[in-house]
């Protein structure tokens, strides 16, 4: 096993490009899905690389390195639409995970039940992918492909995403639900970001994950919440909206029935979360 640590992303994509090494970020799902006692193959650390930390303003909006960490997200001072993320970043395992775990990597590692995804999703975030033949923007949703399924192609590495400034005004909320309160894989979770004018919902996006393949956005629901009050919004949040968007599945936590329930339930009390 060759171990490489590079300093800046053209010398990653370039040592990428040349082999078929691995991307170590924090690798708090890479080792977890290594059977072996060792990673198998060549190894690219990547968590040395400026370029991939951190969080910046940009004329365009926010931009979020993909190797900045959990704890460093959920420390940081956000506009209130990045709510969501700050509460998933809370979310993920325990400390020691946040604290190496990167948004990058849970990206990259396309679980159905990632918590970044959905709140992601609901700040209509894109990723920038940086490889042999440049640098490439792309929306999330067009990234995730499935589970465990990405677009980065031959020599490619995710190095930020990037939130739109017209994303960074509303509110936002994230809930999950797992069996228990802590340290535990969603059986559903949901993102709303909402734009308030007076009590009124002026723009709404929404998301749910660990119910289907991948997270997904809910925009007939986004339209029917228009110009509603927040008062109002519960009684059009219902199983049948969400079934029209959604497929959810059966495994081992969950029925897909009791799934669609509890993104309902889930969903009617992040958007009345935003109002807080």
């Amino acid at each position: 096993m060759r171990y490489s640590r590079p300093q800046t992303l053209p010398e990653a994509v370039a040592l990428l490009s040349s082999g078929t090494a691995q991307v170590l970020a924090g690798g708090t799902d890479l080792y977890p899905a290594t059977q072996a006692q060792d990673l198998a193959g060549d190894v690219l650390d990547v968590t040395a690389i400026p370029a991939l930390c951190g969080i910046d303003r940009t004329a365009d909006g926010l931009r979020i390195g993909a190797a900045t960490t959990w704890s460093t997200l959920a420390e940081a001072a956000l506009p209130p639409a990045l709510h969501a993320l700050q509460q998933a970043a809370l979310q993920v395992g325990g400390r020691q995970i946040q604290n190496a775990g990167t948004i990058g990597g849970n990206l990259c590692n396309a679980s159905p039940a990632a918590d970044g995804i959905p709140p992601l999703l609901a700040l209509d975030a894109g990723v920038e992918l940086a490889g042999p033949d440049g640098s490439r923007h792309l929306p999330l949703a067009a990234f995730l492909l499935g589970p465990r399924r990405t677009a980065l192609g031959q020599g490619e590495v995710l190095a930020a995403i990037h939130i739109p400034a017209a994303a960074l005004a509303g509110r936002s909320c994230f809930l999950k639900l797992g069996a228990r309160a802590h340290l535990v894989i969603s059986i559903a979770m949901v993102a709303a970001n909402l734009t308030l004018d007076g009590p009124r919902i002026a723009k709404a996006r929404l998301a749910v994950g660990a119910c289907g393949p991948v997270a997904t956005r809910l925009p007939e629901l986004e339209h029917a919440l228009t110009g509603h009050s927040l008062q109002d919004a519960p009684a059009l949040i219902t199983e049948a909206a969400l079934a029209r968007a959604l497929a959810p599945i059966d495994d081992i936590r969950a029925t897909a029935a009791y799934r669609l329930t509890a993104a309902t339930e889930l969903l009617r009390r992040a958007v009345a979360g935003c109002a807080a």
